[in-house]
């Protein structure tokens, strides 16, 4: 560990500026605008890994976005361990709620604030540095994979194609994924399962165009308000979801499970001030813990119709929209859920309107196995950096690839994740605490020591 430490020392302020340019890309994978930024971050991330000691390092070209791969194999007897992250991010907006620039990286309080900086380029870079130094510190006790792709954030288009292509080239032991979080720094914890994600935009069509509200309000219908109660129909008065099935093949855990699950250390009175909120919402019968890691939820992402602009404009909207997302549980197939939410809502809708469903793109939950070897260092890695036994958690949020790893590669994935949940993932101010990211490299090189050993 001191050597870890030393290292980690010596080296600080390069690792800092390093993540910095990183962050300073604009790889915003949704908006064919910034595609030069985008291709730029993946030569970029090469570079890196080619310094850092990584072979056969490639930016293989997809369809969309490129995967940039490497390896390093020191003994085809040892094990190898695969380890994903992503060079994209979210769109930024709404810019005028960042405090300061978004793709301009700026320390307040110890943190990074900049898009990108915990989801997940300041994750992903941990693993890089991490394998540099045990590179440099002659300590790397294992064969180590690298695929770092530029799509995650729309879904991951090319992956299948490119993993079911690559089989032998990412031919592996484990699946290792920073991209998830901790209660807290005070309370590391390890995440055992994601939930899925089916992910919809709707289309509400009136008149052939927008109308005088004075002239025609009243007697025709307007997309935007029955947009409106057909969102609003889609929770009941317990909050729960009226989709007709959606619910079956959900599998509930114990109620040992369950108490296990709210047994972890979590401060109410502290989420809600944090959030400045007067109180939490969500499902009946179910605590804010397992709302958010254990039940399906639906969700409007953005909605939009009409004048938007300043001042008044008395117009009935020819048409409205919405964005609206689906996270899923164990038991939930994203395809078929899809399938149920776009039928309902096409037969909730009035006969004075008409609607488009479009089904963007998804992910199946995944819950990983405790007693894997895998899981194991990873728990042994966090006690012995931490100083204590991480608290298992289920994340609830999506990473619809994990999934898609032990269908074609065979293979289970650990999900050592060091964010937090407060740090604006997708939001304005996204950020990434120092001492997060130093954590985490001094983390990861435990993860390999004990799976090595542990997998004699």
């Amino acid at each position: 560990m001191q050597i870890i430490k030393n290292y980690v020392e010596k080296n600080r302020q390069r690792f800092l500026d390093e993540l910095f340019e990183l962050l300073r890309f604009p790889s915003v994978s949704a908006d064919p605008k910034y595609k030069g930024d985008v291709l730029k971050t993946a030569d970029f991330v090469a570079e890196k890994l080619k310094e850092a000691g990584a072979d056969k390092v490639e930016v293989c070209s997809t369809e969309g976005y490129p995967i940039v791969y490497g390896e390093k194999i020191i003994d085809t007897s040892l094990p190898t361990v695969l380890v994903y992250g992503h060079y994209d991010v979210q769109p930024p907006d709404p810019i005028e709620l960042w405090h300061t620039p978004p793709f301009e990286p700026t320390v307040r309080d110890g943190k990074i604030y900049a898009r990108g900086a915990c989801d997940d380029k300041g994750q992903f870079y941990m693993h890089v540095k991490a394998f540099e130094l045990m590179m440099r510190t002659d300590t790397l006790p294992c064969n180590i994979k690298f695929m770092i792709e530029g799509e995650e954030e729309v879904g991951s288009d090319n992956l299948g194609k490119f993993v079911a292509n690559n089989k032998e080239r990412l031919k592996a032991d484990v699946v290792l994924i920073s991209d998830t979080s901790m209660i807290s720094m005070e309370n590391p914890s390890l995440e055992t399962g994601l939930r899925g994600l089916a992910y919809m935009e709707v289309e509400v069509q009136g008149p052939s165009r927008d109308l005088h509200s004075g002239v025609y309000g009243g007697a025709v219908g307007n997309p935007a308000t029955i947009l409106c109660q057909m969102i609003a129909s889609l929770h009941d008065e317990n909050n729960h979801i009226t989709i007709p099935g959606f619910y079956d093949g959900v599998i509930e855990l114990s109620a040992e499970e369950r108490k296990a699950l709210n047994d972890a250390p979590f401060d109410l009175t502290e989420y809600k001030q944090d959030l400045s909120v007067d109180e939490v919402w969500g499902e009946k019968g179910y605590s804010t813990i397992e709302r958010t890691g254990i039940r399906p939820t639906l969700e409007v992402n953005g909605i939009w119709g009409g004048y938007t602009g300043p001042g008044a404009k008395t117009v009935l909207p020819a048409v409205a929209n919405a964005k609206i997302s689906m996270r899923l549980v164990p038991g939930q197939d994203w395809k078929k859920i899809s399938e149920l939410f776009k039928n309902h809502f096409e037969s909730i809708a009035p006969k004075s309107v008409k609607v488009k469903v479009i089904a963007h793109h998804g992910g199946t939950p995944y819950v990983t196995p405790t007693d894997s070897v895998a899981f194991q260092a990873a728990y042994k890695a966090i006690e012995e950096a931490f100083g204590k036994q991480p608290v298992p958690t289920r994340g609830g949020g999506s990473i619809p690839i994990v999934a898609l790893f032990e269908q074609e590669l065979g293979i289970k994935t650990v999900l050592m994740g060091f964010g937090l949940d407060s740090d604006n993932l997708h939001s304005p101010n996204e950020k990434y605490d120092i001492f997060n990211y130093f954590k985490g490299i001094e983390t990861i090189p435990l993860f390999h020591k004990h799976y090595a050993e542990l997998s004699k």
